[in-house]
């Protein structure tokens, strides 16, 4: 399947005329409207058909003039939307920083923190000084039998161990929360930078052992490099005992509720209701267990590693937790790795944007707060909830056409899309951080109890009813989400902007755009595992056997559709991995479009710009998706990420798309074109 390279992205240098079939002339009048046209048409690369290739046909102009920043690992439309958010974010901070607001407040507390940050000298004279009391609990550990206890601690602060214990929704009880446990440990991002054994991941697993022993190092500990392959090699064995992403994409498979008892029964050498006492989680008498054979595996391993390798691995599980808090020395041996080596960073990112992340972690809606009080246009509500009516209308429609659904699945899919939670910009309930406490001049002991105010926080859900207000992301995100539990689609403020949303832009140019987003979380609801639940949030089987053996056979021709895409020599895309994400996309996109239609209420739209209606949607939809990646980056989101490369994102869904296919007159031999027969409809 063709498409552009997303690293160089020019690499389909297509030549010949542009035919936009519907662009006919039309008088004057008829052409003024009150709205914009919405396309950033400077990005326009006429030199390619757009029945070619429409990414680069949309995009080549931004391709070509646009380089990646140097602290940036990748650039495109959302990377251009979080550099201004964190502009806003910056200036909201540095005003903070001035005002001297009363002692406890939010405004303080977001100011204190930033401030500790940025304060880089004190952070320098203070040395290595703040980690002794973790230094020394962590030489306290004289077996295994005290890993319990000490993973429990350090969970709090948020260093990792091979389980991650956490509380959220019980996916089949949906209103309790319930203690989940599931595989962790790992220093690099998929257990396949472990397994693979290709030139390149032998160059990632050499740099990474040589990036634990310069942290070692740093930090004085004995016998850094036989330390470093002690933590590499216990790391390996861990991963080897990893479900792969894809498998752990399977909400049915990972859904393994058990008594602790039970628990405890598989883990014989690990202590598991000392840890769920130690961690705050002793009340609980059930759990779910994400991958019950991992559990077993982790507990051999555990007891067969020492107890001084284990102290070394935590050690440097704090040290790289930590190193921004630490003296330059430990936070560029970190970049080295993390940035440069993992995501081909050229340079690290300066201090101050370093500082206004640290802070919107910590107090990621204290901030929000004040960026949604000076930044956020609320008119951008408003015509958001149109659009999710006709969405909503969209999908409806769409499920009544399918003809290879049976009516009782039908029922069922339509009583899950009435139930759908809609949140636009920012949450009607803030959270409360007055428990959080930030010291101006400790870095270090702010991040901390950072960690352990959201660690508490977390705990205390246990025992409650979920509360379905809160949010995931901030309202400063550049981001939205589907969340399966609560059957909730989620738009933070800061992705209703431009290329996304404008305000001031022609509908079928929003609804191209943000329109596809709105109708790509909706479809989560109806992805290969979004089905699984119903409108409650619960996971319950509602299809008959033949509508599920339907739906499958489809979305496997998708994803051998995606796992045809190599966008870097040597890797693929995986299908499987990525399959929820491409059904949103490609369903998103054909609903967007519905509803788009629905918009206009029978009329004809005008033509602005020398553009149909439809030609502007689909306009609108490929320019959310220019995007450049650094090799090393794209190697990491094709092993670790479920999202396509953007570039796929603009091809796949656009092949299988009839309206598209009409509006730019894609023929036999075009690249763009795919025969009917082989278009995949989902929704």
């Amino acid at each position: 399947m063709p498409m552009s390279s997303p690293r160089a992205l020019g690499r389909l240098a297509i030549g010949g005329a542009i035919a936009l079939v519907g662009a006919i002339a039309t008088p004057a009048a008829a052409q003024q409207q009150t709205r914009s046209l919405g396309i950033d048409t400077p990005n326009i690369d006429r030199s390619v058909r757009p029945q070619d290739d429409f990414f680069r046909f949309v995009n080549g102009g931004w391709l070509a003039r646009t380089e990646i920043p140097a602290d940036a690992a990748s650039w495109g439309s959302f990377n251009e939307l979080r550099e201004n958010s964190r502009t806003a974010l910056h200036s909201i901070l540095e005003d903070a920083t001035k005002a001297n607001a009363p002692a406890g407040s939010e405004k303080r507390k977001v100011a204190d923190l930033y401030a500790s940050y940025m304060d880089s000298a004190r952070i320098e004279s203070l040395g290595t000084k703040p980690l002794q009391p973790e230094l020394t609990r962590i030489a306290a550990i004289k077996s295994t039998k005290d890993l319990p206890v000490a993973f429990a601690h350090f969970a709090r602060i948020g260093i990792g161990n091979p389980f991650a214990v956490f509380v959220g929704p019980d996916q089949k009880s949906s209103s309790v929360n319930i203690v989940s446990v599931s595989q962790s440990g790992l220093g690099l991002p998929d257990r396949d930078y472990y397994l693979l054994q290709d030139a390149k991941m032998t160059q990632v697993r050499t740099a990474y052992r040589a990036y634990i022993a310069r942290q070692l190092t740093l930090a004085r500990q004995p016998d850094a490099e036989g330390a470093a392959q002690r933590i590499v090699a216990l790391e390996t064995a861990i991963a080897q005992k990893h479900w792969d992403r894809a498998r752990n994409r399977d909400r049915n498979a990972t859904y393994n509720k058990m008594s602790v008892a039970d628990l405890a029964a598989k883990s014989p050498s690990y202590d598991w209701k000392g840890y769920l006492q130690a961690a705050g989680l002793g009340k609980a008498t059930e759990v779910i267990v994400r991958q019950p054979d991992y559990v077993s595996a982790a507990d051999s391993i555990i007891a067969a590693t020492p107890a001084s390798t284990w102290r070394e691995y935590l050690t440097f599980k704090l040290l790289d937790a930590y190193s921004d808090e630490l003296p330059a020395a430990f936070n560029e041996a970190r970049f080295q790795f993390r940035g440069k080596t993992l995501s081909g960073q050229q340079q690290m990112a300066v201090r101050w944007k370093r500082g206004v992340d640290e802070t919107a972690g910590a107090l990621g809606e204290a901030l929000g707060k004040l960026y949604v009080a000076q930044y956020f246009k609320p008119e951008a509500k408003a015509r958001m909830d149109e659009m999710i009516r006709n969405l909503r209308k969209a999908y409806e429609i769409g499920i009544d056409s399918l003809e290879w659904m049976s009516p009782e699945t039908k029922a069922q899919a339509k009583e899950k899309l009435a139930h759908f939670t809609v949140k636009i910009a920012y949450p009607d309930k803030w959270r409360d951080y007055s428990a959080l406490r930030v010291v101006r001049g400790d870095a270090f002991g702010n991040a901390v109890r950072a960690n352990e105010w959201q660690y508490a926080d977390m705990v205390d859900r246990l025992g409650k009813p979920v509360d379905r207000s809160r949010w995931g992301m901030t309202p400063q995100t550049v981001n939205a989400y589907y969340n399966a539990t609560n059957n909730e689609i989620v738009f933070p403020a800061a992705i209703l902007q431009p290329p996304f949303f404008d305000p001031n832009a022609d509908d079928a140019t929003n609804y191209g755009a943000i329109g596809a987003v709105i109708g790509h979380e909706i479809g989560h609801g109806f992805d290969d595992q979004g089905r699984k639940s119903d409108g409650s949030g619960n996971l319950r089987d509602w299809w008959t056997p033949a509508d599920a053996q339907a739906f499958e056979a489809r979305t496997s021709k998708l994803g051998a559709q995606y796992d045809a895409i190599s966008p870097i020599e040597g890797s693929h895309i995986n299908g499987k991995l990525t399959m929820g994400e491409n059904i949103g996309d490609v369903s998103g996109l054909a609903q967007a479009y519905r509803a788009y239609k629905l918009s206009l209420n029978g009329k004809e739209a005008p033509v602005i710009g020398g553009y149909t209606g439809d030609q502007r949607f689909f306009l609108g939809f490929a320019q959310i998706w220019r995007t450049k990646m650094r090799d090393e980056a794209l190697r990491q989101q094709l092993l670790s990420d479920p999202h396509s490369p953007g570039m796929a994102r603009a091809y796949v869904p656009l092949i299988n798309n009839d309206a598209f296919q009409k509006a730019f007159n894609v023929q036999p031999g075009d690249r763009m074109y795919l025969p009917p027969e082989q278009r995949v409809k989902i929704w």
